[in-house]
């Protein structure tokens, strides 16, 4: 990947081996590397370890999980929260592995749309709860330093299953959880 690097920026016109840029290929495999972690984890072993069974059938939320995440089509980053309930069926999982979740594919070269259902598909794969929702609200580098240059854009997608499509109260019900500031 290094050597790969150094064509890029021989194509852009640098450098490779001017001070500034020696380490660079160097330094942007390990970040490129980091960013994508993902793609050597297992979301489905994130769950498996922390599945416990308990009588509890209320909505769990966690929200404003941080994430960072690649384009996949401008390798630019996007950004923002993403925000996760489940009402269980007799499952629950261990708080931290929600946010985990959202590391895993959110470390992957991702669309904002994808990365919602996948939330959502493997906690309703893996627990089986009445039903999963997931709401992500992120900034795209890609919207603001190029092409459209807007500013202040925000994307907000969403994926509900089970409870939180069918009944209404449900689903507003997790809206508002999500709304409420400290």
């Amino acid at each position: 990947m290094e050597e790969q690097i150094r064509h890029i920026l021989k194509a852009l016109g640098e450098d490779p081996d001017r001070e500034g840029l020696v380490k660079t290929p160097y330094r942007v495999t390990q970040a490129l590397t980091f960013l994508t972690q993902g793609y050597q984890q297992d979301p489905a072993k994130v769950i498996n370890d922390a599945v416990f069974t308990e009588d509890y059938e209320e909505m769990i939320v966690q929200r404003d999980i941080d994430f960072y995440s690649l384009c996949e089509h401008h390798l630019l980053p996007f950004f923002g929260k993403a925000h996760v309930a489940y009402i269980p069926h007799h499952k629950i999982v261990g708080i931290s592995k929600l946010a985990r979740l959202v590391d895993v594919y959110a470390r992957r070269l991702q669309v904002q749309e994808r990365l919602t259902n996948q939330i959502a598909n493997i906690i309703m794969e893996k627990l089986d709860p009445l039903g999963v929702a997931v709401v992500i609200e992120a900034e795209h580098l890609c919207m603001r330093m190029r092409g459209v240059e807007k500013q202040n854009s925000m994307i907000i997608t969403s994926t509900l299953l089970g409870a939180f499509r069918t009944r209404q109260e449900t689903r507003q019900e997790f809206m508002t959880l999500i709304r409420q500031k400290n």
